[in-house]
């Protein structure tokens, strides 16, 4: 993200506190809680719900810090050196960018071909600060973190600020030379932020929230914000010799401010409509209060967020954003972290700071204090003595082969996304099933009448089976009684691509079940679904929920799949299998408190059933293969028949 130390200390942003000068350092706090809530979200999304709300608060300590370099600039020297401006942006966030891009790029190519769909345009959108529009086109959802999550999503939000870098210094010089009065400025950048916050509010879908989340212009508002308190509040003109009561004010408010920023992180679903037609908005209103209170030389704010440790990190914050997603996406996609997601996530915390300390010291630092214009001499100087610079040849080695592999990648770029072999399956599935729903329909409403009638007699024998029922049991595991108890009961089942690929097997065993499942379906979506469907009149006495695969069950999501459904219904809940990644056990525990809280809740053990089975999975260790589709299937219809005894 933004790292204004170097800018910091050349300009000389000081602040008169006490008779002295000291530099404003509560910044590195305010990035490090941002930065530390984006990790810590993708690494145990049921910790913090809003995590991804880090990035607002970036672009609002963007907004203020560039924003009040260029009014310092322009007081003490009247004008503003924009060239001069663009030259010290590009040495401070280029090198990292292109080292982290080419990095990834290769080792895609070598190692993870199935990423290199569309890779010329990620890379050269990139590289032009033009990745967040191709994002809302191309890219995935922020918040999908299953399917095929690409190491480059995070990097909309700098092609964001590399949009606003190029436009802010044109921006802030007409300001200040054409509007006299600080209230007129404020006004103006303060209307367009609330256009941008309307836009982001009109143009969401609950379907695809893309072109709300990765917008820039419904985004703008947060750097607006901090923009404005820059010109209304530049800590350079604030009298750090305020009373008693005012500093209080100060802490008061910005304490406040930085508790509600805290319990927003744990709260904001970044999924909910409310976030983005309002709650963003004002999360972004209460960052700005903790930036304009840090600011201020009579609040002890700074000195609250200012340590040795925000320092670190506050200053590797932009390397430690770069390298996130790619560290944790290689490494899940080698390493089951399923059943000790904790251990896991302390590996690549780890692995994120290596790798992010070895680009500050050898990559960041020296290219920001580079002086180019000594490039062509340099050059020079190497040919004429090329063993002397045994640092230069090792790191000539390492960017020329990077660039090969990215050059090899481009080359080699799919057309476009070929479908895998589940992908197919689970397409040929949905449509099928599509058809059997309505079939299944009339079969729920025969099987209700003939059960009022009279009840089946279990103790049937299998020689008595029809050839048809006989065949059934002996390729799903049932008994007799087990395949006619399948056969009369009405089921609806809801949930993701798990049960998507199961759906074939399920309807032969339950004809009278209809199916709703989609891919990527997370627990926040179930309440709406369920409420349609009994709408509907789709939703049988029996329910069946598999939903886990994707993320989190909180306990609120689970409570309200279950009272959505309704006592008077017997809920069969499947656990997760998803050894992959760190919401596993988690959510197989939700589902078992769920069950020990309501009497209608039965739990189906399809994870302890399954997780000594490899050969029942396909190569994702998730999705069963026909072979386990028929253990999966054979679990659910003897669960039901059991509770249904």
């Amino acid at each position: 993200m933004n790292h204004f130390n170097t800018e910091l200390t050349r300009m000389g942003i000081r602040a008169r506190q006490s008779g002295k000068r000291r530099y404003i350092t509560g910044f590195d706090g305010i990035r490090t809680l941002a930065v530390l809530g984006v990790i810590i979200y993708h690494l145990a999304p049921s910790t913090l719900q809003g995590g991804y709300l880090g990035v607002p608060i970036f672009f609002v300590v963007s907004g203020y810090l560039i924003t009040y370099l260029l009014i310092q600039e322009f007081d003490s020297q009247n004008h503003i050196d924009i060239l001069g401006f663009y030259g010290r942006r590009l040495k401070r966030l280029y090198p990292a960018l292109v080292t982290m891009i080419l990095g990834t790029t290769a080792y895609i190519t070598l190692f993870q071909r199935s990423l290199l769909v569309n890779i010329r345009g990620t890379v050269m959108t990139n590289l032009i600060y033009g990745y967040n529009w191709f994002e809302i086109n191309h890219g995935q959802s922020y918040f999908d973190r299953f399917s095929g999550e690409s190491p480059f999503t995070h990097l909309w939000s700098l092609s964001i600020e590399g949009q606003f870098y190029l436009i802010w210094p044109l921006v802030v010089l007409g300001l200040l030379l054409f509007v006299h009065k600080k209230s007129q400025r404020l006004g103006i950048l303060m209307a367009v932020a609330v256009a941008s916050a309307i836009a982001m509010a009109v143009l969401y879908s609950p379907n695809n929230p893309n072109r709300a989340y990765y917008g820039t212009d419904t985004r703008m508002f947060a750097i607006l914000i901090g923009a404005g308190m820059a010109f209304v509040w530049p800590a350079h003109k604030l009298n750090a010799d305020i009373g008693r009561q005012q500093r209080l004010t100060l802490n008061i408010v910005g304490g406040a401010s930085l508790l509600a920023l805290v319990y927003l992180f744990f709260t904001m679903n970044g999924q909910a409509v409310s976030t983005y037609r309002g709650g963003m908005f004002w999360f972004t209103v209460l960052s700005g209060i903790l930036v304009g209170t840090v600011a201020h030389p009579g609040s002890d704010m700074n000195r609250i967020l200012t340590n040795r440790a925000f320092s670190y990190v506050g200053k590797r914050s932009y390397g430690i954003y770069l390298y996130q997603f790619p560290v944790m996406i290689f490494y899940e996609s080698k390493v089951n972290i399923g059943n000790h997601p904790l251990f896991h996530a302390l590996i690549e915390v780890a692995l994120i700071l290596l790798v992010t300390e070895l680009s500050y010291r050898w990559i960041e630092n020296p290219m920001r204090h580079y002086h180019y214009g000594q490039l062509t001499g340099d050059v020079v100087r190497y040919f004429q003595q090329p063993k002397a610079h045994r640092l230069a040849n090792t790191l000539g080695v390492v960017a020329a082969l990077l660039f090969g592999l990215t050059a090899v990648g481009f080359v080699q770029q799919p057309a476009a996304a070929k479908p895998t072999a589940l992908q197919q399956t689970i397409t040929a599935r949905q449509a099928a099933t599509k058809k059997k729903n309505a079939a299944a329909v009339k079969k729920q409403k025969a099987l209700a009448a003939a059960s009022s009638k009279k009840k089946h007699d279990t103790e049937v024998a299998f020689s008595k089976l029809s050839k048809a029922n006989q065949k059934l049991a002996k390729y799903y595991y049932l008994t007799p009684d087990e395949v006619l108890n399948s056969k009369q009961t009405p089921l609806t089942a809801i949930g993701d691509s798990v049960l998507l690929d199961d759906s074939g097997d399920l309807q032969d065993v339950f004809p009278g079940a209809i199916v709703n499942g989609k891919v990527g379906r997370q627990a926040a979506d179930m309440h709406d679904i369920i409420v349609g469907m009994a709408q509907q009149g789709q939703l049988a006495k029996n329910v069946l929920i598999n939903i886990g695969t994707n993320g989190y069950v909180t306990p609120e999501q689970a409570d309200a799949i279950v009272h959505a459904i309704g006592p008077d219904h017997q809920i069969f809940w499947v656990t997760a299998h998803v050894p992959t990644r760190e919401w596993q056990n988690s959510v197989n525990n939700r589902i078992a408190k769920t069950a020990d809280k309501y009497h209608n809740v039965h739990v189906i053990d399809w994870y302890a059933t399954a997780k000594d089975q490899p050969k029942w999975f396909v190569s994702d260790h998730v999705h069963p293969n026909n072979y386990g589709n028929r253990h999966y299937t054979s679990l659910i219809a003897k669960a039901i028949a059991k509770a249904n005894q």
